[in-house]
């Protein structure tokens, strides 16, 4: 069986990793930017904090939201919010138990981008946040065809590093971080 989950992890890689000619969504709905009037004092304030290392920096689904939101869709060249992949009301943090939880939907329920745009998620993540997080990626309950094997594949930290470990995948979730599009 574990032979059978590992196969199935790198036939997704694979397909993921292929170069594409026809879209798996050609006509995505596109949402207007919600913009956050806390967002730039936010930064402010977290800097002005952020001279004493001792304190303990405090994390709220709004600053978890803002780090996400500008990932670019591997298919298309909006962001992610502007998809309504991710949205502030499916992040939830507990900062007094270190946890982060971010559930996303795809623009379609066969999406076989969806493990790289949750990947390209934990990776934003990964990089701006404390280690101290416990981060929980998942999709949306019922928005994909085969949300067991992709919340399996994006929660396994050895199945990730192994991700990481590709380069190509790895310069496909970068280009997502930097606002392009994979295909």
């Amino acid at each position: 069986r574990e032979c059978h989950e590992v196969a199935a992890f790198r036939d997704q890689r694979q397909r993921t990793m292929e170069p594409r000619t026809e879209l798996i969504n050609p006509a995505p709905v596109v949402h207007r930017r919600k913009t956050l009037a806390r967002g730039a004092a936010l930064r402010t304030s977290r800097t002005h904090a952020e001279a004493d290392e001792e304190a303990r920096d405090g994390f709220d689904a709004e600053e978890i939201f803002e780090h996400i939101k500008d990932i670019n869709d591997p298919e298309h060249p909006y962001s992610l919010e502007q998809l309504d992949v991710v949205s502030q009301a499916h992040v939830t943090v507990d900062d007094n138990t270190d946890r982060i939880k971010v559930a996303f939907t795809p623009t379609v329920p066969h999406c076989s981008m969806a493990t790289l745009i949750g990947l390209s998620i934990r990776v934003k993540l990964l990089r701006v946040l404390p280690r101290r997080f416990k981060v929980d990626i998942t999709v949306s309950p019922g928005s994909h065809s085969s949300e067991v094997a992709v919340n399996k594949q994006l929660n396994d930290k050895e199945r990730v590093a192994a991700a990481l470990e590709n380069p190509n995948l790895l310069e496909k979730v970068d280009l997502c971080l930097n606002g392009q599009t994979v295909m």
